[in-house]
């Protein structure tokens, strides 16, 4: 039985292995190729033939990418706390609190969902223009935190609040909390999962975001990282393939870390989106 059972394991680890190859390989790419002369970048060899972190100093000579790594973090960090409070917030009072047309507003806020940033950048940009705020972070924290962003965390807290026992707000309620004492004592601390799952995703579009720093940002202290990685180019404005991976490999440790860190709570807090509705 045990020779049985570890065949099957064996088997099983090695498929996973060659599954996993899709998705590790082009990581592995970046990294090496970060350390590689610009001339290795696409040959078939995987390993540089001489290794050289040269590329990493450089990337910090080019640009101020110091500025803009703590541009991008400080950023993300704001928008995701931002984030995780309005979803809380709005998810309790649209799973437990009843009010005239809840449901009918709860479809109007789900339609965010169905309209393109792109739809909406040129208004928004106007807007932001208007009240001088472009050329500063402040378009890239208070879209996504009030904005069409945040509607997909709404309705996962939505979900997760729903499927919490209603027993639980019954026994707070008979031990004289109120409406406010039950959601930060009771619901809150028990959708930890749920808001693990909306602090990564939130983090990575945060992080990721491109579009919107190319409209509203103009100079480079002020970029964030995704608009710095176009930056690395020649004197004749061709891309430095190695030191924009470098540039990249650099980019992707904060997301790596975060994920690694709430990857538990990502997966509860998806798995319980759907358990009533």
């Amino acid at each position: 039985m045990r020779r049985k059972v570890s065949k099957r394991n064996v088997a099983l680890y090695g498929l996973l292995c060659v599954l996993c190859v899709p998705f590790v390989f082009p990581t592995w790419w970046m990294v090496t190729s970060s350390m590689k002369p610009i001339s290795e970048i696409f040959s078939e060899s995987l390993l540089p033939s001489e290794w050289t972190f040269s590329t990493y100093s450089q990337v910090f000579r080019m640009q101020p990418f110091g500025q803009q790594y703590w541009n991008s973090l400080y950023i993300a960090v704001i928008v995701t706390v931002g984030t995780m409070a309005v979803a809380a917030l709005a998810g309790y009072a649209f799973a437990r609190i009843r009010f005239p047309g809840q449901n009918a507003l709860f479809v109007v806020v789900l339609t965010g969902l169905l309209i393109p940033s792109e739809v909406t950048i040129v208004p928004l940009f106007q807007l932001f223009q208007s009240l001088g705020l472009t050329n500063t972070h402040w378009p890239l924290i208070i879209v996504p935190i009030f904005g069409a962003p945040c509607v997909l965390a709404i309705f996962i807290m939505r979900q997760f609040f729903i499927a919490l026992p209603p027993e639980l707000e019954e026994a707070a309620r008979m031990d004289g909390l109120g409406r406010a004492g039950i959601f930060y004592r009771i619901a809150l601390p028990l959708s930890r999962p749920a808001l693990g799952a909306v602090a990564i995703f939130t983090f990575l579009h945060s992080w990721n975001l491109y579009l919107e720093p190319i409209v509203y940002l103009s100079t480079p202290d002020m970029f964030t990282l995704p608009q710095a990685l176009t930056q690395f180019v020649d004197i004749y404005g061709g891309p430095m393939f190695n030191v924009q991976l470098a540039a990249a490999t650099m980019t992707a440790v904060p997301i790596l870390v975060v994920f690694v860190l709430a990857q538990r709570q990502f997966i509860e807090g998806l798995a319980h989106t759907g358990v009533k509705g």
